[in-house]
């Protein structure tokens, strides 16, 4: 009996990798603020160099690390879970180790585009940390995005 190989687990970790690359490629969310007087007596251009200053002074202060690491971590957890699930689903059916890879190959992919989706998202803390920066200088932020 020859059994064919089976491509499934190889196209859902290509699938994986061009949703990570085109999470990544997507811009990262910025904030949206409230036209107050001082936005109005600055100006638009102005807002955004004071948006882009108060970004890299969180960046330079290690607001937004960690980033690569929820990511990263987002696929592991995806994967043992998947592989734990499908292994123990497989045990029971007799071919524990095969479906145990598939179900750790099935939820990599899911954790990896999960944290690829949420990867244009700063976290809670660099967002304060900006929130701040344009608060100080007289600005309102009203959101994200």
């Amino acid at each position: 009996m020859n059994a064919k190989p089976r491509p499934w687990p190889l196209r859902g970790a290509a699938l994986a990798v061009a949703l990570f690359a085109a999470g990544c490629a997507s811009s990262a969310q910025r904030p949206v603020l409230y036209p107050n007087d001082h936005y109005d007596r600055v100006g638009a251009g102005v807002a955004q160099q004071d948006i882009d200053d108060c970004m890299g002074q969180a960046q330079a202060f290690g607001a937004d690390a960690g980033r690569g690491q929820a990511v990263a971590g987002s696929t592991l957890t995806g994967a043992l879970i998947g592989g734990a699930t499908a292994g123990a689903w497989g045990a029971v059916r007799g071919d524990a180790a095969e479906r145990a890879l598939a179900g750790a190959a099935a939820g990599g992919a899911g954790g990896l585009t999960r944290g690829a989706l949420n990867a244009g998202r700063p976290s809670s803390t660099f967002r304060n940390f900006v929130q701040r920066c344009l608060g100080e200088r007289g600005y309102d932020v009203i959101g994200w995005r």
